[in-house]
């Protein structure tokens, strides 16, 4: 480009800055959804040393703010309960701007990979169990709306993504996340209030692509130089890539106003060292809180489903179901829900299981329990407690069973192992006798391969699906008493 050209277009954005309107990113919109009852950010560009005034139709309070040198402003605005009148906000600096169709509700954030991104109409050669009933059913449920950010990468992090809000109806559900939009529906119905879904995704993404540039490079050796990315045999898929998708696909949303986050990722960490993916998950949900600037925010996560992941007998999705098992221990304000129970057999090589309206739900029992505070749910899978070895049987006590197990007989899933270190498929039953030992009720585990059991494991291989539940028909999480 000549000196002329250069100085043409200089010219050019400065005639552009003078007659600028008040700019918006496309997050705040006509049918976007505003976190009720709080003191929501509302933020945008103009010329600089503008005075941008604010206005709602639910309120008399005005609001201003005068943009920097940067040009950016923002403020925070009061907003109202919960309701499905349509609202609308102006935005004048000199020119208004009207976004129309606002709902107040609970907003929530879909975070994660491809099982978070998986649209209700599914994918190729992915469906998802029940489409053609969500598609019927959509028009019931009013003032559910959702935003999908455009997965983007970037090497800095980015203020803006294309993206527009959308009610949901029976012609736009197909394209809401499938997890999302089920836990969205409990949500509705359970509260009669409006939700709103910001999906800010990527199908394959590692926690490290969402973690930040300071934090990759104080913690792990990842190489953030994004032209040697594309050159690092590591990252056979761009969607391996850390910190780029963070920047380009997250970034953008963090000063919007929410009520919490569902996550569903870890598939592409299946293989992580011990420990590494537990403490990497609790710092991205510390990052997330910090940079979201809204205090300790919910977080709920949906543990990985059975996948052969190359080898049925392998171990190596257990261990990262462990991993993310033991990061809700650490994680304050958030829960995990267990999904054992929710693949089908002939789903082995499927890394998309199709029942993703169950996930959803768990995760809204989650949230209504322990965010909403709803009492009577039971939101928590049954988890291993303790054991006692008498001979050659195993007795097992368990957490969160609700008073009661799914079944007594017929259970699945359960594997006993001597000194040899080599675990057999065993038996497993409902026990129960008169006595007062603490252990006069239990289930009893056995394997006639097994004489002197020393360990005992459930569903603890690559893909091996149990069938133990607890009164709410919550599967137990798969386990292990070896450090093996």
């Amino acid at each position: 480009m000549n000196k002329k050209l250069l100085a043409f277009a200089a010219l050019a954005l400065v005639t552009a800055g003078a007659n600028a309107k008040v700019k918006l990113p496309h997050i705040l919109g006509d049918n976007m959804i505003i976190q009720q009852d709080s003191e929501a950010n509302l933020w945008g560009w103009d010329k600089p040393g503008t005075l941008v005034e604010v206005s709602t139709s639910w309120s008399q309070q005005k609001y201003s703010a005068k943009t920097g040198k940067d040009g950016k402003w923002a403020v925070k605005v009061q907003t109202p309960k919960a309701s499905y009148t349509p609202l609308s906000i102006t935005f004048d600096d000199g020119e208004k701007t009207t976004l129309n169709n606002i709902l107040a509700g609970e907003v929530w954030v879909c975070a994660g990979q491809s099982n978070m991104e998986m649209p209700v109409k599914g994918f190729g050669n992915c469906p998802v169990k029940g489409y053609n009933k969500a598609v019927l059913e959509a028009n019931r449920y009013k003032g559910v709306h959702y935003v999908k950010i455009p997965s983007v990468m970037s090497s800095k992090p980015l203020d803006d993504a294309n993206c527009e809000w959308k009610e949901i109806n029976p012609e736009t559900v197909g394209d809401a996340s499938a997890t999302g939009y089920f836990f969205a529906q409990v949500v509705n119905k359970a509260l009669d209030v409006p939700v709103g879904l910001v999906m800010a995704n990527k199908g394959g993404s590692r926690v490290e692509s969402w973690l930040d540039r300071d934090y990759l490079k104080k913690n792990t050796k990842e190489d953030l130089d994004s032209l040697k990315m594309t050159k690092n045999p590591k990252f056979k898929w761009d969607f391996l890539y850390p910190l780029l998708w963070g920047n380009g696909t997250f970034h953008p949303i963090l000063n919007y106003s929410v009520k919490g986050i569902l996550f569903y990722q870890g598939c592409s960490n299946v293989g992580d060292p011990a420990g590494q993916y537990t403490q990497r998950l609790a710092d991205l949900v510390a990052q997330w809180r910090r940079d979201f600037k809204q205090g300790e925010l919910p977080f709920y996560f949906v543990q990985i489903a059975p996948y052969h992941n190359g080898d049925v007998n392998g171990d190596a999705g257990p261990r990262l179901r462990e991993q993310q098992f033991n990061a809700a221990k650490i994680i304050p304000n958030s829960g995990i829900v267990c999904t054992e129970d929710l693949v089908y057999p002939y789903e082995v090589e499927q890394i998309h299981p199709c029942q993703k309206q169950p996930v959803g739900e768990r995760l809204a029992l989650q949230a209504l329990s322990k965010t909403y505070g709803m009492k009577g749910l039971f939101c928590e899978s049954m988890t291993f407690k303790e054991m006692k070895i008498v001979g050659d049987t195993v007795k097992v006590h368990f957490d969160n069973t609700y008073g009661a197990y799914n079944r007594f007989e017929g259970i699945k899933g359960f594997e006993v192992a001597g000194e040899d270190k080599v675990f057999h498929p065993a038996t497993a039953k409902h026990f129960w006798q008169e006595g007062n030992d603490g252990w006069n009720e239990c289930i009893v585990v056995t394997s006639p391969k097994v004489k002197k059991p020393v360990a005992l494991r459930y569903c603890f291989r690559n893909f091996q699906l149990g069938n133990m539940a607890n009164a709410g028909g919550l599967p137990l999480f798969p386990f292990r008493t070896d450090n093996w």
